[in-house]
């Protein structure tokens, strides 16, 4: 079935559904490859900063993690704790990620946080402009329609003022994590590869070569979209659910220590 979105009303309100989301219960292979791909893409940038090698593997990690945030933003059952849970890992993890790397950016979990974010005002704003009305069918038909005319421009300023807040501001991967993470939202499994590609020529029309590793990102998705069967006998793989949300601050401290005691 893939991963395909649908909005179902129901009860007075839009439930999102989705026919199959990989990480449910526990950490699931693909998850697996998330935290060992984005270890070697680390290794790479501090001790080999010259080879490519490692930073194309590391092209596997974050496509991962942008489909991790969609499916939790869809399938958690408090909005307040998963985005405190974002914002305590993403506080947590901000001093390894500058002694690690050298940098006063932002983390990747903060480009995360503000996805989660966005999605949910998104989200609401659906929820919004699908609501019914209790007027006579005429005056319900044209209320309905200016809804969603307001709605969808309402969503539309929001991405644009999300997308320009973080290109000016020091998030990792920019704009264009958050455009990747709405795609695995909302395209649907027909058309996110498709839009996936597309996002990886805008930018690199728009910012040149040194984006042109994220070319190979598009191997993680194609796997999310298609690769259901080799996903469901692999994900007999599993780990502690622990391990997914600590790895990221806990392997950034010990390459930053690792990197102190080389040095010293």
């Amino acid at each position: 079935m893939g991963i395909e979105f649908f909005i179902i009303y129901t009860k007075g309100r839009l439930c999102p559904y989705r026919t199959h989301a990989p990480f449910e219960k526990e950490v699931t292979f693909m998850q697996l490859l998330a935290i060992f791909s984005m270890l070697i893409d680390h290794i790479g940038i501090i001790f080999f900063p010259d080879s490519t090698a490692w930073r194309i593997v590391g092209r596997i990690a974050f496509p991962i993690y942008a489909y991790g945030i969609a499916v939790g933003c869809l399938m958690t059952r408090s909005r307040k704790r998963y985005i405190g849970r974002l914002a305590l890992l993403a506080a947590i993890a901000q001093v390894p990620y500058m002694l690690a790397f050298g940098t006063n950016h932002y983390n990747v979990i903060f480009t995360l946080l503000a996805a989660a974010l966005v999605i949910f005002a998104l989200d609401g704003l659906l929820e919004w402009s699908a609501r019914p009305d209790s007027h006579s069918d005429a005056e319900r038909s044209g209320s309905s329609k200016g809804r969603r005319i307001a709605g969808g421009t309402a969503a539309a300023l929001l991405v644009a003022a999300a997308c320009i807040l973080m290109q000016e501001l020091p998030f990792d991967y920019n704009a264009y994590g958050l455009l990747l993470i709405l795609i695995f939202r909302y395209a649907g499994r027909k058309r996110m590869v498709m839009l996936h590609l597309l996002l990886n020529a805008a930018i690199i029309a728009a910012y040149g070569s040194s984006w042109a590793l994220q070319l190979f990102s598009i191997a993680p998705t194609l796997l999310l979209a298609y690769g259901e069967d080799l996903r469901n006998g692999l994900d007999k793989l599993k780990v502690p659910r622990w391990l997914w949300r600590s790895f990221y601050p806990a392997h950034l401290a010990a390459l930053a220590v690792l990197d102190f005691m080389l040095r010293g």
